[in-house]
């Protein structure tokens, strides 16, 4: 039995939008509150994902969005399944999409589950890039000089007038599912490339582009935390990102629990200075050209790798988030660290374009901790067996997909014209 004093009686419902079938922060969340026996219930694309047969999670609810539907359609839905459930749940949000959509509609939603009391906008403007650079000025919070470029005529225009190497990114929650520009964060070196992924994409976008804080003269960390009523930080975790898949831009594959009271410090004070309440995944990256801690990305939601941190007490963030939301106290406790997080899929794949010469992330001393794994588990095994078939298919669909682009193309015949 845990010490943790969780109210059993409130279940959660992990809420996704979007299809991302291999993900270890929504296998982690399962795993962290049905070990309190909460009842956590789920959204997922099918019924043989990771998360679908996980033991912790209690009803199942096949659900496959791709966030091209209408906000109306993704809220009804949502009720339909609290009602579904029964009893008011927390929500546990794993994505940016679905913090927006719970928070933006908390009017409607707020009938079936339990929410942090956040005002309507602030979600969607930590997690557009842009406006968070303009939050970032605001509150004098480092963070990497940022443009966004809706059309191809400003694409053009700052092309001509760009240092490479940039970072570029979809700009905003939504634009990544309805209007990509490009598949995940990367760098870009030159300007034939950039122009590149304008004549590839849509007549108009929203591309952000970034200054890039290379490798050699950086250090990538993420930040943890809980943050209650008046913004007071129930957890805050800091840890250092050791590989991300895909490399040099990615999720993080591997990382480290590592203290950083300058950076927990830091990442207080933003969200203390924007009212934000709930559960925060923050990126940095440590620029030791002038040794500050630059802020590139505010996820308001549970993080993929959250599972790396905990209290001496047992508090991670999805707990703190439950016991906060139903009145229960959150303990205070350390951060433990020498904690170790790997996800093994993405962690392998990064281990060998390493190997092959690509550009691998910086690597620290391995802690002298535990290794938590995202989908591995001794009490709980599915979940691993789930991933290996769904990342084979994915695998070789890309494969078949490549060869199909690069096949010789033939001019047809004069005797089959006619």
């Amino acid at each position: 039995m845990s010490a943790v004093d969780a109210d059993t009686s409130v279940p959660a419902l992990i809420v996704k939008v979007g299809s991302y079938p291999i993900h270890a922060g929504g296998v982690g969340a399962a795993r962290s509150l049905g070990r309190l026996g909460v009842p956590t219930h789920v959204i997922t694309e099918d019924p043989v994902t990771p998360l679908a047969v996980s033991r912790y999670r209690a009803r199942r609810f096949v659900w496959h969005t791709t966030g091209l539907e209408d906000a109306e359609v993704l809220v009804t839905g949502l009720a339909e399944i609290g009602q579904r459930i029964g009893t008011r749940s927390v929500a546990v949000p794993t994505d940016d999409e679905a913090a927006i959509l719970l928070a933006e509609h908390a009017d409607a939603l707020s009938e079936h589950f339990l929410l942090p009391a956040v005002s309507a906008g602030l979600y969607r403007q930590l997690a557009r890039k842009h406006e968070l650079f303009k939050l970032c000025r605001e509150h004098n919070v480092p963070t990497p000089e940022t443009a966004v470029l809706s059309c191809r005529a400003e694409l053009l225009a700052y092309a001509r007038e760009a240092t490479f190497p940039l970072v570029v990114k979809n700009a905003d929650p939504w634009i990544r599912l309805r209007a990509p520009m490009v598949r995940a964060t990367r760098v870009v070196w030159s300007q034939p490339e950039l122009l590149a992924i304008a004549e590839s994409g849509h007549e108009q976008f929203r591309l952000l582009v970034q200054e890039h804080l290379p490798i050699e003269h950086a250090q990538d960390w993420f930040v943890h935390a809980y943050f209650g009523a008046n913004s007071e930080p129930l957890v805050n975790f800091t840890g250092i990102k050791v590989r991300s898949w895909p490399v040099g831009g990615g999720v993080t594959a591997c990382g480290h629990a590592v203290p950083n009271p300058e950076l927990a410090a830091l990442a207080e004070r933003f969200c203390k200075a924007t009212g934000f309440q709930g559960v925060a995944d923050l990126d940095w990256r440590f620029d030791r050209r002038d040794g500050q801690y630059k802020l590139v990305d505010f996820n308001p939601r549970v993080g993929a790798q959250f599972a790396l941190f905990q209290t001496t007490g047992g508090i991670d963030v999805v707990r703190a988030l439950h016991l906060d939301l139903t009145g229960r106290n959150v303990p205070a406790g350390d951060q433990v660290n020498g904690r170790r997080f790997v996800v093994e899929p993405f962690d392998l794949m990064a281990r060998i374009v390493g190997r092959k010469g690509g550009t691998a992330d910086a690597v620290p001393p391995r802690p002298q901790g535990p290794t938590v794994l995202g989908f591995g588990s001794r009490d709980d095994p599915l979940p691993f067996v789930a991933v290996w078939p769904r990342l084979a298919k994915a695998v070789l669909a890309g494969r078949v997909r490549k060869a199909w682009r690069a096949r010789p193309r033939r001019r047809p015949s004069r005797s089959r014209l006619g």
